[in-house]
């Protein structure tokens, strides 16, 4: 395979990978039992600020793109942008239309969602991080801070602005009017499996589906 046919395929993972991480947001939102940390401020966020979800992701991602340029740009690529100016909006359209169908859905229905979100999300992850042309800007934040500024080892970095994610994310929510019962929605089991479990299923999938796929000519 040619360089340029490989570069191509590279953006088309990252692009796929977006999309479906994307609707995997949406599904997680329907389950209503919690979504990943930079989800959960961003939905502290959303009830805060009276703006559409998709606008409102694409400036809290350009504030922390702006971090990133400014501090270590080489973590920057086509993915960020991809995921910069479409994940917001593929998620806020996923989320309305599975509302239409899914109207006041039980526990099981919920339990069920997040479980097929967190399969989607990880399978793709696996495309977007083999694809490797760049992370999300959130998770330049924590790259930045471990191997630029050498503040400690990533995954114990990773940790720690998750869990200020989580929290700013509450407290945003229930400033702007949300109710403690209403929390696990945004904070959740599916917050806990998104942070700590995650690894393992997007790792099968690395290697079972994103890097075969990569590495298949034709």
């Amino acid at each position: 395979m040619s360089m340029d046919n490989k570069k191509t395929k590279r953006i088309g993972m990252s692009l796929c990978g977006v999309i479906i991480c994307a609707v995997s947001v949406g599904i997680f939102k329907i389950a209503a039992l919690g979504v990943d940390p930079f989800q959960s401020f961003m939905a502290g966020l959303d009830k805060a600020v009276p703006i559409d979800f998709g606008t409102l992701y694409v400036i809290a991602n350009v504030v922390l793109l702006l971090f990133a340029l400014t501090f270590d740009r080489h973590y920057i690529g086509i993915a960020t942008f991809i995921n910069l100016f479409l994940l917001g909006y593929i998620t806020q359209f996923t989320y309305a239309q599975l509302q239409k169908v899914i109207v006041d859905p039980s526990m099981p229905v919920r339990i069920l969602c997040l479980v097929i979100g967190v399969v989607i999300i990880c399978f793709g992850s696996a495309f977007y991080m083999t694809a490797d042309l760049g992370v999300s800007t959130y998770d330049a934040i924590a790259l930045i801070i471990s191997g630029t500024w050498k503040k400690g080892k990533f995954q114990y970095v990773r940790i720690i602005t998750d869990i200020c994610c989580v929290i700013i994310g509450t407290v945003l929510f229930l400033a702007a009017g949300g109710s403690v019962p209403e929390i696990p929605t945004i904070v959740g089991v599916g917050t806990i499996i998104t942070a700590f479990f995650m690894g393992p299923l997007i790792e099968f999938f690395n290697v079972h589906f994103a890097r075969p796929f990569l590495n298949k000519n034709g």
